[in-house]
């Protein structure tokens, strides 16, 4: 696994492309070839960006889906009908398809941040709306829920 981890905020141009983080980049493993597969988020307005190494373990989960099951083809079809393959250019920057622009309401800023073997990538503003809807208390009940308690949030 990657491991990517951080926050990072760059300016997007008019042509779609914002600089990829570095810090981001270093932990791109070589197999990921600059290769990326960026996906629209489940159920928050962001994007998924996953390496293509990763994205591989996400295609081979997808081919064990029931097509014929209802919900198998949903899930199919939300994922794979707006994914698309992009790659970092020879100045380090991504160009995010103009649909995935419009979906994500991203304007002129780009919020990377990294989710262990992926990243989000955020409008400023929709982060900023969906850090809102979630307390300090909320948060630690989550990660009891998820971590069973064993990682401390403090906010001293």
């Amino acid at each position: 696994m990657p491991g990517f981890k951080g926050q990072y905020e760059h300016s997007i141009d008019d042509k779609g492309r914002v600089a990829f983080p570095a810090k981001l980049r270093k932990s791109l493993s070589p197999h990921a070839q600059e290769r990326f597969t960026i996906v629209r988020g489940q159920s928050e307005e962001c994007l998924y960006l996953y390496p293509e190494n990763e994205w591989q373990h996400v295609e081979e989960r997808l081919s064990k889906i029931n097509s014929f099951s209802k919900n198998g083809r949903i899930v199919k079809r939300y994922l794979l009908r707006y994914a698309e393959d992009v790659s970092l250019d020879k100045q380090h920057r991504i160009a995010i398809p103009t649909d995935h622009i419009s979906y994500s309401a991203i304007e002129s800023k780009v919020v990377f941040i990294g989710m262990g073997e992926h990243i989000e990538v955020w409008s400023p503003q929709k982060l900023q709306a969906a850090d809102s809807k979630v307390s300090q208390e909320s948060i630690e009940s989550i990660f009891e829920q998820v971590l069973g308690g064993d990682l401390e949030i403090d906010g001293d």
